[in-house]
């Protein structure tokens, strides 16, 4: 599968260039890799607007969806996740969690507990 395939939803996006969702956008954009960016607060993030996490907002064809989203606050989110028909949840450092892990996995769902600029830095996305 080509990396142009790999539709990504950042979930926790972040406009702040000090955060890692940040980076994330930033490394996605340089390999050209279409991403989508969900979190809390609104700003733009390399020319995409931040969508509200809130409204849910319906995205097709998304194959990774990648957190930056506290396991504590992951909770109110899960069907939200799996409405996105992902084919992989990348849990980032941070992100940990055993029971949405464990639930994505019973979906057929690859789960990857990896970090996604290292997975991005050295071309294993």
């Amino acid at each position: 599968m080509k990396l142009q395939d790999k539709k990504t939803v950042i979930l926790g996006a972040s406009a702040n260039p000090e955060r890692y969702a940040y980076l994330a956008a930033e490394m996605l954009t340089e390999r050209n890799i279409p991403f989508v960016p969900v979190g809390i607060k609104k700003g733009d993030v390399f020319g995409q607007s931040i969508l509200e996490i809130k409204e849910k907002p319906h995205i097709p064809d998304v194959h990774t969806v990648t957190l930056y989203i506290g396991p504590h606050n992951q909770p109110e989110w899960y069907d939200y996740i799996f409405s996105l028909n992902p084919q992989r949840i990348i849990f980032n450092p941070g992100t940990e969690n055993p029971e949405l892990y464990d639930l994505a996995k019973s979906k057929g769902i690859d789960v990857w507990k990896a970090c996604n600029l290292v997975l991005l830095r050295t071309g294993q996305f």
